[in-house]
């Protein structure tokens, strides 16, 4: 699916309706390049699990962990180079934990996630749109 947000409450709401999907261990692989919009659809997701206060990027803190209707992990990769690197931190434990897991620069350690997950790709289209594509899940 193919979904194209125009506004940062846009690209927000979207992660909301995400949200409404998820289940225990769901696992969001999201990409997109620095300023695509990666930590505010992972807010909307957030708001949708009920989780309220600031949802900040993990990137120098690797892993944000949130209480809601469902624990969420909120893991940035950017600085993880290694599968190996990425279970020293922890996150792979969280892979099954029970929560909702949402991976920024997943592609760094694709080796450590299972086949079956949802994946998220956000493209700068313009300045204020986003295309962002969702597969694994239907919506």
């Amino acid at each position: 699916m193919i979904f194209h947000t125009f506004t940062a409450d846009e690209t927000e709401a979207l992660g909301r309706k995400l949200s409404e999907h998820l289940k225990p261990n769901s696992i969001i692989a999201l990409d997109g390049v620095l300023g695509a919009g990666k930590t505010v659809l992972t807010r909307g997701i957030a708001r949708g699990l009920g989780i309220e206060g600031i949802i900040k990027s993990p990137t120098f803190t690797i892993i944000c962990e949130y209480e809601g209707r469902l624990p969420l992990y909120h893991m940035d990769m950017y600085r993880i180079s290694t599968d190996d690197e990425f279970e020293m931190t922890g996150g792979k434990e969280l892979l099954t934990s029970g929560g909702v897991c949402v991976i920024e620069w997943s592609g760094n350690i694709k080796e450590s996630l299972p086949k079956d997950i949802i994946n998220i790709t956000i493209k700068v289209i313009t300045p204020e749109e986003r295309e962002i594509e969702i597969e694994g899940i239907e919506l």
